[in-house]
């Protein structure tokens, strides 16, 4: 009989569990989500009169599995019992609309992550959802996941890095949307008929960031002939260690986004920017935490020093090569703090090694910090076109534009009529190309990330084997 998972409330943590994927029904309600998926749209909705579509009986049969592996597995996961109660309504709703835009707004107000970050709790999630840097369409999916809450880690947000809505997360299984590279479960990739006030959490996935960095770190280090110091090389050996670094990493990165001196929409959700605005945001909150991980480190956190290279290798081995190089804001960022450390002569690639002067790294990784913090602070008092030509004055100072660039030649060679949107559409796809340094290293290690696509820890161990 599986056990039933049970909150230690008076302790605090949580008792003994069987994992919920190990019930039958949980097998019972994924090959029904995956039976569902192929007759969606892109939006979600299943078009009953398309030709080859499934019987309307079919598609409500199969629906009726769905729902009733939720009601079969809900007493599990008793502190999911409102938001289950709202998911088996959303699903019934779903069907009385003829399977039209699928809308579960209510079941994801009933969804409360947040309020509860014991470690080791498990949530079993239902929803029709794109899966960011995975499947773009609003496809149903169904994951298992559990909490990732130690105590180390509850102390710091308590005390040092307010985040009440963060959620890190590992993966228990899931359905095909997640076989692919998204690592995160954010609440604004759900169907819904409108968007809430405002979101009360998100979930980033910090066993399958792990799994990832230690297998394009370790072929990276290798192609490279980089020779790493010993508590390095064991924590890149170490998925457990790895783990602990990236959801540190993610609590910080994430609040970053609205802390700090902002000239605008720190999530920019609502503006048409240049894409180096993105990469300066994404790159200035992933400083930020390398930054904090320099002082946990002279604090005594153990995980300070693991962050700081997770940082590094991540952002110069994996980011510059991965994904297609259109608008590549990632790549950009990661790019941009290769060369500065280049710059500097923290990194040298000499008689084809990279050689790191890991002394003087986090102290020029910061001052790349400073620079963007400088160009933000600054910001506040420019027009938007005028600080659009600051960020790119300071990424260009680093990174070669491509030479048929508009925006490389000044404002004299833009229409400064337009409004400010309309001349996002002469930046290039590829503003900023990449150097023969990482083209030939994209070549070496194209195989290695395109093996990571779906991987997770399990994944992970089966790779260092």
């Amino acid at each position: 009989m599986t056990q039933i998972l049970v909150q230690d409330i008076a302790g605090g943590g949580i008792a003994e569990a069987s994992r919920a994927i190990d019930h039958p029904a949980w097998g019972v309600l994924k090959a029904a989500v995956e039976e569902i998926r192929p007759w969606q749209s892109a939006d979600g909705s299943i078009d009953l009169d398309a030709e080859g579509a499934p019987a309307r009986t079919a598609v409500d049969a199969v629906l009726e599995r769905v729902i009733a592996g939720v009601e079969e597995l809900s007493p599990l996961l008793e502190h999911d019992a409102a938001y289950h109660r709202a998911l088996v309504t959303d699903l019934r709703a779903w069907a009385d609309s003829a399977y039209d835009v699928p809308d579960f707004l209510d079941s994801l107000l009933a969804f409360h992550p947040a309020q509860s970050r014991a470690d080791g709790l498990q949530h079993l999630v239902v929803f029709p959802m794109y899966t960011q840097n995975g499947n773009p369409d609003r496809n149903l999916e169904a994951v298992v996941l559990r909490m990732v809450w130690p105590d180390w880690l509850a102390e710091l947000e308590r005390t040092r890095y307010d985040n009440p809505l963060y959620c890190g997360i590992t993966f228990e299984d899931f359905t095909s949307g997640y076989d692919t590279n998204s690592a995160v479960l954010f609440p604004e990739t759900i169907a819904v008929r409108q968007a809430p006030e405002r979101f009360t959490w998100g979930g980033i996935f910090c066993d399958r960031e792990a799994a990832r960095f230690r297998a394009v770190t370790d072929a990276a280090v290798d192609i490279l002939g980089l020779d790493l110091p010993d508590d390095i090389r064991a924590m890149v050996a170490d998925q457990d260690r790895c783990q602990e670094a990236f959801v540190l990493w993610d609590m910080v990165h994430d609040r970053t986004h609205s802390h700090g001196d902002l000239p605008f929409d720190p999530f920019m959700i609502k503006q048409r920017q240049p894409f180096w605005m993105y990469g300066l945001e994404e790159l200035r909150c992933d400083l930020t935490a390398f930054k904090e991980a320099v002082k946990l480190e002279a604090d005594g956190v153990p995980q300070g020093r693991d962050v700081q290279y997770a940082v590094l290798f991540d952002r110069m081995f994996r980011f510059p090569v991965t994904g297609e190089r259109v608008r590549n804001y990632d790549g950009l960022g990661g790019q941009l703090l290769f060369a500065y450390l280049h710059k500097h002569d923290v990194v040298r690639w000499t008689d084809n090694t990279l050689k790191i002067d890991w002394e003087r790294a986090p102290q020029v990784t910061n001052q790349l910090c400073a620079e963007i913090e400088d160009l933000y602070r600054a910001g506040i008092d420019r027009p938007k076109l005028v600080h659009w030509f600051a960020a790119y004055d300071l990424v260009s100072t680093y990174l070669a534009p491509h030479p048929g660039s508009r925006w490389a030649k000044g404002p004299d060679a833009l229409d400064l009529s337009l409004p400010p949107r309309k001349l996002v559409d002469d930046v290039l796809p590829d503003e900023f190309p990449l150097s023969m340094f990482y083209e030939a290293l994209s070549k070496k290690l194209k195989s290695v990330i395109a093996s990571t696509k779906g991987i997770t820890a399990a994944g992970a161990e089966r790779v260092a084997a």
